[in-house]
């Protein structure tokens, strides 16, 4: 199973060059793999391998990593305190690097949401308690992603932004509004991958991963629930700030410490939609790659 998206930026489908694609396909697709993952989607064992990513040893994993997936380390700050020429003291140090300034500008037009991660993205105009969101073939109650009914009918039939962060991608996810925090809350659950190939033989992920719930009160697109999912070696979803008070568009909200991510946006009904390239690939079962910052959906007048 060849993963492929849409490069919006330079309008080309890409085959995805997945990081441990041969110990995601065992786990997920053979019968030992299957029993063995069982185990390893329990949070203890994802912690004790996010710990070992922080070692020093593990630094020796940055170079190889930066040349067999093509990263662009130019773009990227090193560790605070740390020289040009040696910019990470961990793995992990390297997988939370920060964008050099002036390479991810926001989107400015209030009128148009940017890209809260950088990442592969599905997009749906209207998603009711009763829909599903279609991931790779297989559905996802939109519902059951909240676990809070205090919440959950104010965005019955609203739009949906769902964005997975591949191992080599930027792994700090940002406010694209304006507005203040109203709530945040953890949903406990385990830690499965969050890979197409693990979602096409588990559809049921993204309800019973960890996650972490934030509702936003914003500016221009009404509320919004802001999901961060969890994964197997995910060590921890970091939040950068306090998750109360004002917040500013574009402002960093937090980031995921070693592994593949992703974070899911539910918007009120009539407020705003993705735009007209993300529904159209999203019809089509393709994600569309988005970078930070770049116009992503639009609200509604």
């Amino acid at each position: 199973m060849e993963i492929k998206y849409f490069n919006r930026e330079l309008d080309k489908v890409e085959t995805e060059k997945v990081y441990g694609d041969k110990a995601v396909r065992w786990l997920y697709q053979s019968t030992p793999g299957k029993g063995l993952s069982k185990w390893l989607i329990k949070r203890p064992l994802s912690v004790l391998y996010g710990m070992a990513q922080e070692s020093s040893w593990s630094q020796k994993k940055v170079k190889p990593f930066i040349r067999d997936f093509n990263i662009k380390i130019e773009e990227y700050l090193p560790e605070e305190g740390r020289s040009e020429d040696n910019p990470y003291g961990s793995f992990n140090s390297f997988f939370i690097r920060r964008f050099r300034n002036g390479f991810r500008p926001f989107e400015a037009s209030d009128g148009l949401m940017p890209a809260f991660c950088e990442a592969r993205y599905f997009g749906y105009d209207s998603l009711g308690p009763e829909d599903h969101v279609p991931v790779k073939g297989d559905l996802l109650g939109g519902q059951a992603l909240l676990s809070n009914e205090k919440w959950a009918k104010d965005f019955e039939h609203g739009p949906c932004l769902l964005a997975r962060l591949c191992p080599v991608d930027y792994h700090r996810f940002h406010f694209p509004d304006d507005g203040e925090i109203l709530d945040h809350y953890r949903v406990p659950g385990v830690l499965h991958s969050v890979n197409p190939i693990a979602l096409k033989e588990n559809p049921e992920i993204f309800a019973v991963n960890e996650r972490q719930v934030t509702i936003l009160e914003t500016k221009n697109f009404g509320k919004l629930a802001y999901v961060e999912v969890g994964a197997i070696c995910v060590g921890k979803i970091v939040q950068s700030r306090p998750m109360s008070g004002s917040f500013k568009r574009g402002e960093e909200k937090g980031y995921f410490l070693f592994g593949g991510s992703t974070v899911i946006v539910l918007g009120e009904k009539g407020k705003w939609a993705p735009d007209s390239v993300l529904l159209e690939k999203t019809k089509q079962g393709m994600e569309v790659y988005q970078k930070l910052g770049t116009r992503i959906a639009e609200k509604i007048s």
